[in-house]
């Protein structure tokens, strides 16, 4: 038997990024606040995929990175999306909107005809 988990975990690195700008979108976030909102929303993400695709992110300057006073520790980077972020972030979700429209379609087609 497949372990069910390993779907969802491919589903998740192919919408990690628009997922982290839509977090961004909402304000400035640093990454381990990323973290713990994900997993809030039973996405659980560990911190070792959620800084590569920040640096993804970055490296496309689809996010603008704020240092900031940690509060007696280290600082923290926040981040939130460029223009060019904010444009992309419209445009996948227009794209996912679309694409879980279709999914949700044929997988009650074929559940219905199972009925």
């Amino acid at each position: 038997m497949e372990e069910t988990s390993a779907p969802r975990a491919q589903w998740l690195r192919g919408v990690l990024d628009m997922c982290l700008l839509a977090l961004m979108a909402e304000s400035p976030v640093y990454g381990y606040e990323m973290a713990v909102r994900l997993a809030k929303a039973g996405l659980d993400v560990a911190d070792g995929s959620i800084y590569p695709a920040l640096a993804r992110l970055r490296k496309r300057q689809l996010v603008e990175i704020e240092r900031r006073s940690g509060g007696g520790g280290p600082a923290r980077t926040y981040y939130r999306p460029s223009e060019a972020g904010m444009q992309m972030l419209r445009s996948w979700s227009s794209d996912w909107s679309a694409f879980a429209t279709s999914i949700g379609t044929i997988i009650n087609q074929t559940t219905r005809k199972e009925s």
